[in-house]
């Protein structure tokens, strides 16, 4: 379905990233990841579906490196068709005890760097008539939780980006939705349980219970292939007109 597309997707050399780039692979679309750590082993995985794939190691943080990997994407594969803002961190603390230093890098990362993305991507997209931009958001998107003052505002804020993307290309072939995960079992979710477990003295399955006993009813994480299938659906023919959406895939999570 997207033979001679190109995928951008940033934060992908894991977790929700590569899954959903994967998905995309699957579905034909030539690959560019991003993100820390071994980039080896995703672009093999990524290789193996039968699709070019390229990566940078572009700092979401700092919009000059986003600009280059969005001029190296176009290099690489001509323009970039669909985009998938999924770079993100986290930092737990109350808002009083807040470090300033890591409030401005999740917003930066989280918030900022899909805004940067986007504005670099829209003119080729809107000049083909065609484009996607899928933002994870999360369910903090919709509701909030304690201690997570900036990823929470982080990722409010990605809701109210994809509104305003979408209302200003309604009337073209791009559309911009955001895709809003309960807990999926990423590395960033797994430090999580781990801290509970260790905190708590517990196992680390029965960490995992009870981080999603507290706020997700189906009692399951969503996967990350789960969230792939959602944004290859996005970019069929069934969601031309689906736009501004924050699409809940939390297991009950935002229905309570």
């Amino acid at each position: 379905m997207l033979a001679n597309k190109t995928a951008l997707v940033t934060g992908s050399t894991s977790g929700i990233g590569l899954g959903i780039a994967k998905a995309l692979a699957r579905q034909g679309a030539n690959i560019v990841l991003n993100g820390f750590g071994d980039a080896e082993a995703p672009k093999a995985e990524i290789a193996a579906l039968g699709v070019k794939v390229a990566y940078h190691g572009a700092d979401m943080s700092k919009p000059a490196e986003i600009e280059d990997m969005m001029k190296f994407a176009a290099a690489q594969f001509g323009q970039v068709d669909i985009l998938v803002n999924n770079a993100g961190i986290q930092h737990v603390a109350r808002v009083e005890d807040f470090p300033v230093e890591k409030w401005d890098a999740i917003i930066a990362i989280n918030l900022s760097s899909a805004f940067h993305a986007t504005r670099l991507a829209l003119p080729a997209m809107r000049a083909a008539n065609w484009g996607r931009i899928i933002n994870v958001a999360s369910v903090h998107g919709l509701v909030a939780s304690a201690e997570k003052s900036a990823y929470v505002a982080a990722k409010h804020g990605v809701v109210g980006l994809t509104k305003v993307t979408a209302l200003e290309n309604a009337t073209t072939g791009v559309t911009c939705n955001a895709i809003c995960p309960g807990w999926v079992l990423t590395p960033l979710v797994q430090k999580q349980v781990d801290a509970k477990a260790a905190a708590l003295g517990i196992s680390n399955e029965d960490a995992k219970k009870q981080l999603l006993g507290e706020k997700e009813p189906s009692m399951q994480f969503t996967t990350p292939e789960e969230l792939g299938e959602l944004a290859v659906f996005f970019c069929s023919p069934a969601g031309a007109n689906v736009r501004g959406v924050a699409w809940n895939m939390d297991g009950g999570w935002t229905a309570q």
